[in-house]
């Protein structure tokens, strides 16, 4: 049973890891050619679509799914040292600064009328929301990485596969 719970772990911080990744070297890349105007409503639309059950599953399921799986893994030795090191890169790495960091800005940015607000403000909003976004994004992506590459390591000392 913590093989299963293990292997799901590992999918669901995969599904995250690629995500994030995906965002860093390519969409936020083709958002950035974008005017100020079109970049700041693609970044709203986007931010409401994510709010999704499948993304919450996943997000939310790999938070709570790798300290489960470490737990289970009390005592198995390097698997639980792995899911534990995979459990706080996630926890801290995406999970917190998704909820101190992106969450607010996506925030700001959703209550940010757009279609009323003069040109300035709306290039001041641009610069104030994407060069701090896409960083926190950034180290959201190398933090699943890690996590991930510490699952798959669990994952391969695991002595009951």
């Amino acid at each position: 049973m913590t093989t299963v719970f293990l292997l799901i772990t590992a999918v669901l911080t995969a599904l995250i890891a690629g995500l994030f990744y995906a965002y860093s070297c390519s969409v936020v890349l083709g958002l950035g050619k974008l005017s100020d105007t079109e970049y700041l409503k693609a970044m709203q639309n986007i931010n409401r679509e994510i709010l999704n059950p499948v993304f919450f599953m996943s997000f939310m399921g790999t938070a709570v799914l790798l300290p489960v799986t470490a737990f289970l893994f009390k005592g198995q030795q390097p698997a639980f040292l792995f899911l534990v090191l995979a459990a706080a890169a996630y926890l801290v790495g995406v999970f917190g600064v998704t909820v101190a960091g992106n969450v607010p800005l996506n925030d700001m940015l959703d209550k940010f009328d757009i279609s009323g607000a003069a040109i300035e403000a709306v290039k001041q909003m641009r610069a104030d929301f994407e060069n701090r976004w896409n960083l926190l994004n950034n180290i959201r992506t190398v933090f699943s990485v890690i996590s991930i590459i510490f699952v798959v390591c669990a994952c391969i000392w695991n002595k009951e596969v």
